[in-house]
């Protein structure tokens, strides 16, 4: 079996291209772990649907405010300067296209951009929700996820087979294997783990790889 990334570990390369003084709205469950990997000296302004700007991490155990939660219901910390404000005025916000990154889950990514990450199955998530304003609202969506499914299904494919969230939204994409960017509706590889060849990447990916240039080593810390 080759080696893969853990969740802990794509959150923190997906964390790594997040600017400073970013607006960033982070997907419920998985996506929520970028927050805790900010490099240093640089600080993103957090945004949550429900209606939070500037949120911090979630207090100690026996601490929580639960008046002060984020989208996914768990309890936050506020930051100086932190807002709220009215459900409406939260996706008045994300439509408005002031929002400068979404790093979202998903079960699925094709080449073109597209985005399913929600299913009407009966272990999907109920409802598509926010997702499908925030992928067309954010000025770049990113997306992190395991590069194939429990089974061994890839989940990188030339075209989507569950329900779309958005039409060729996703430009770059953190899995537990690679780290690819979707141009002129192909992946290109940018960087892979060290000790997975190229044709070993490839077989686990349900459309081609396309190299424009170097692929760098995918290289993180122990987490």
């Amino acid at each position: 079996m080759s080696p893969k990334l853990s969740n802990a570990q794509i959150a923190w390369r997906a964390a790594q291209d997040i600017a400073d003084g970013a607006y960033v709205n982070l997907g419920i469950g998985f996506p929520e772990m970028v927050a805790k990997f900010q490099p240093p000296g640089r600080q993103a302004i957090f945004h949550t649907e429900n209606g939070i700007l500037n949120f911090g991490e979630a207090p100690p155990a026996g601490d929580e405010d639960w008046d002060l939660i984020n989208a996914g219901k768990k309890a936050v910390t506020l930051k100086p300067g932190a807002a709220f404000f009215h459900h409406a005025d939260s996706f008045a916000m994300v439509r408005g296209g002031h929002l400068d990154v979404a790093i979202l889950g998903a079960y699925q990514v094709a080449e073109t951009g597209d985005l399913a990450n929600w299913s009407t199955g009966p272990k999907g998530v109920p409802a598509v929700g926010g997702a499908m304003d925030l992928v067309h609202g954010a000025k770049r969506v990113a997306v992190i996820t395991d590069h194939v499914t429990k089974e061994g299904a890839p989940k990188l494919l030339e075209r989507c087979t569950l329900p779309l969230t958005g039409v060729g939204c996703v430009t770059r994409v953190y899995t537990s294997l690679a780290v690819i960017d979707i141009e002129d509706g192909r992946f290109v590889l940018r960087e892979k783990l060290a000790a997975l060849t190229f044709e070993a990447l490839q077989a686990q990916t349900g459309a081609r790889l396309h190299l424009t240039g170097p692929v760098a080593d995918l290289t993180v810390p122990e987490l």
